[in-house]
Parts: C-alpha cells; structure tokens; sequence
C-alpha cells in the first residue's frame, strides 16, 4: 500500500484533486478544508475554500 506524506497545503489539494477525480467528493472536501486550515494566510486560506467550494458554501 502507498503511504503519502503531506508536508504542506499542496500536498492536501493534491490528494483533494485525486478524491474529486476518483468520485469520492465528501474525501474532496475535508482535504480542502484541511489545506485551508494549514495556509497560514487568511486571504489565501479563503481563496482555497472560495475556489474548490464555491462562494457560497455552508461554514
């Protein structure tokens, strides 16, 4: 089995691109939100949330 590491924001969005691709959305978006949670912007962290959940996204 493959283990992957996460080192940074990058690395949660990758694997968040990989769920979204495989069908599994609800996996997607906790990795979204996770990379989010580890951007030590704000603005960026909003960004991340805006880009991959929309604008009007439930908090």
């Amino acid at each position: 089995m493959f283990r992957r590491a996460f080192d940074g924001p990058a690395d949660y969005l990758d694997a968040a691109r990989e769920m979204a691709e495989s069908g599994r959305p609800a996996l997607a978006r906790l990795l979204v939100e996770e990379a989010a949670a580890r951007t030590s912007d704000p603005v960026e962290a909003e960004r991340i949330l805006s880009d991959w959940l929309g604008p009007n996204r439930e908090s």
